[in-house]
């Protein structure tokens, strides 16, 4: 029986960030149910890295991980991972106190929040119907090479020592003096810590160690991407309906890539997009400008799993020994891996925090706020 430190199920981008900052310190296994690890939401990831997403409780791990994905180690990757993009969080005319109270959640953040008019609006995207007359307009706004980023925390991980099994569904944990029994599809371990980092399967895995369930709770969400009747600018920015109806982006060849913000409660699965979805998307896109769509030329579908309070779920439980939840990051777990990953680490290891992550309050993200 192979016997590791530490024990990560689930090797998206979450559990990889975990693995590589672990590795250079103790050994590392990581757990991946299916053939190939990212297959689920990071896979399916709307690929943006934007400051305010998530709100005023994520944006502090969005902050401190965004110069790092710009500028990561040479050590570890030798190019960032975030191309300039720009967004636009826009409104109709009887919207703007919708926008209004979405700048204010960030006024002390630090966050330059520019009102823009129809004229400002137009100059960066001319296809709106007159009655979308408002907006705020965001320049801390990235496209994030998602693939790039998680293969490079997988490369680093390896680098270290840490190991990557993928078709291993873990089907049972059991907790003895000697640490955790990991019982798996191929294959046993024993582990001292078990971090739970399976995103829409959080609370599953939580029940195996005997852990309350935290309402980890997955929703599906869809993605499209279109082709118009006539191309748009390639420099399009990521714009983004304030009362959550739709956002879009171009998709850097003359189309968009499109959702309709939704939010459907979902079982844990391989989610799959729905026509009525694709349809919601096309009309209020067509709605909402003069554009029109030619064809869907892709469409996917992934799940977004948030905690009751929808911040992320970060700590040790408090009630389990050695099982460490890393849950509930909702759309924004991969543009907060950085700094989510350091602070996993440091408390880990009992190490101290990172720079990076010195200003950020862990208790914020504890799993023991939910009991």
């Amino acid at each position: 029986m192979s016997r590791f430190d530490v024990a990560i199920i689930g090797a998206g981008m979450a559990g990889a960030s975990i693995a590589a900052e672990l590795a250079p310190f103790c050994k590392v296994v990581l757990l991946e149910a299916e053939a190939q690890p990212g297959y689920h939401a990071t896979g399916r990831s709307a690929a943006f890295w934007s400051e305010t997403y998530g709100g005023q409780w994520v944006q502090p791990l969005s902050s401190a991980s965004g110069p790092w994905l710009a500028n990561p180690p040479t050590s570890f990757n030798d190019t960032g991972f975030l191309s300039p993009r720009g967004e636009i969080n826009i409104g109709r005319t009887e919207d703007w106190p919708a926008l209004e109270r979405f700048a204010a959640s960030f006024r002390d953040s630090g966050i330059t929040l520019d009102r823009l008019d129809r004229a400002a609006i137009d100059a960066q995207f001319d296809g709106f119907r007159p009655e979308w007359t408002d907006g705020i307009g965001i320049e801390s706004c990235a496209d994030i090479d998602v693939a790039a980023l998680h293969q490079a925390y997988l490369r680093a991980a390896r680098r270290n020592g840490a190991e990557l099994r993928c078709n291993e569904s873990v089907r049972a944990l059991s907790r003895s003096a000697c640490g955790w029994h990991v019982d798996s599809a191929l294959a046993a371990i024993e582990a001292d810590v078990v971090v739970n980092a399976a995103g829409a399967w959080a609370d599953q895995v939580g029940a195996l160690a005997g852990a309350q369930p935290l309402g980890i709770t997955p929703y599906r969400r869809t993605m499209l991407q279109v082709r118009l009747d006539h191309p748009v600018s390639l420099t399009v920015p990521l714009i983004i309906d304030v009362n959550g109806g739709f956002y879009f982006k171009s998709d850097g060849a003359g189309g968009l890539w499109l959702s309709p913000h939704d939010e459907t409660l979902s079982l844990p699965t391989d989610a799959a997009p729905e026509e009525i979805d694709i349809a919601i998307a096309i009309a209020r896109l067509e709605d909402a400008t003069t554009l029109r769509v030619a064809a869907v030329t892709h469409k996917w579908a992934g799940l977004r799993s948030f905690a009751p309070d929808r911040l992320p779920v970060y700590g040790f439980d408090s009630n389990v020994t050695g099982l460490y939840w890393c849950a509930g990051q909702g759309g924004f777990g991969i543009q907060t891996a950085p700094a989510a990953a350091k602070l996993v680490a440091s408390q880990i290891l009992g190490r101290e925090p990172d720079p990076m992550i010195a200003s950020l309050d862990p208790e914020r993200y504890a799993p023991d706020r939910f009991t």
